[in-house]
């Protein structure tokens, strides 16, 4: 597999749709993590990120123009101890609520599915960061109907225990910019996590979408010796 550019990935595709990246910093001092949101429709561009608690939750830019709200409006980020929760929907609350119950990452995610938006069904992905007494790990998972059909659910998890310095994986919900949208195939892409503190990451990430689908960007980093974090929201509304 190659190592890829986020930047040349974002460059290069016009709709990833919603998408999360996690990895370790060049200087391997970091845990670090990045979720962004685009949009193509009114509803889905009316959207801003919010700190909430540990975490974040979308909200609507303006209540008056907000539609349907049951897929767009969630906590994508959420914390619980140790962990970092990020994911591109309600399911964030679902794994945070089984893993407070002693359940796995991938246990807890048994009894969600894609979502039910036809005909893209738009694939559930997520993402769990565990670091603690110095040591980081962490997981992917995708959520996607079989090939398009809604009849089945496909469901994978990538584990990533020690993870290494100055990369990292990046799994988004589109292929391609088609209609109907195309689910993400394959592994999470293997990428360079550059050398940058969290201002030039974030604006490397939000400079990189596509200027008309971007809505907002949400960048982390973790200091794996201590558990302290510093964090970056960039809403294109204002």
């Amino acid at each position: 597999m190659e190592k890829l550019s986020i930047k040349n990935e974002l460059l290069s595709n016009p709709y990833p749709g919603r998408g999360i990246i996690i990895g370790r910093s060049k200087d391997g001092k970091k845990a670090v993590t990045a979720y962004f949101i685009m949009g193509r429709s009114e509803n889905s561009r009316n959207r801003v990120f919010v700190e909430d608690g540990e975490g974040i939750r979308t909200q609507a830019f303006d209540p008056a123009k907000l539609e349907d709200p049951s897929l767009i409006i969630y906590a994508p980020v959420r914390v619980l101890g140790n962990k970092t929760i990020v994911t591109n929907g309600d399911q964030t609350d679902t794994i945070y609520d089984g893993m407070d119950k002693q359940q796995t990452f991938e246990q807890s995610l048994r009894i969600r599915e894609f979502e039910p938006d036809p005909p893209n069904f738009t694939p559930r992905i997520s993402g769990i960061m565990h670091v603690e007494n110095g040591q980081y790990s962490y997981a992917m998972s995708i959520l996607k109907s079989a090939n398009g059909d809604p009849a089945a659910c496909n469901r994978y998890t990538f584990a990533y225990s020690n993870a290494i310095a100055g990369e990292g994986r990046f799994i988004h919900t589109y292929a391609r910019n088609e209609n109907p949208l195309p689910s993400f195939e394959g592994e999470p892409k293997w990428v360079d996590i550059p050398d940058m503190d969290i201002d030039a990451f974030t604006n490397e990430i939000w400079t990189s979408l596509n200027e008309d689908n971007k809505v907002s960007l949400f960048v982390r980093y973790i200091d794996i010796e201590t558990g302290k974090y510093e964090s970056r929201i960039v809403n294109k509304n204002k």
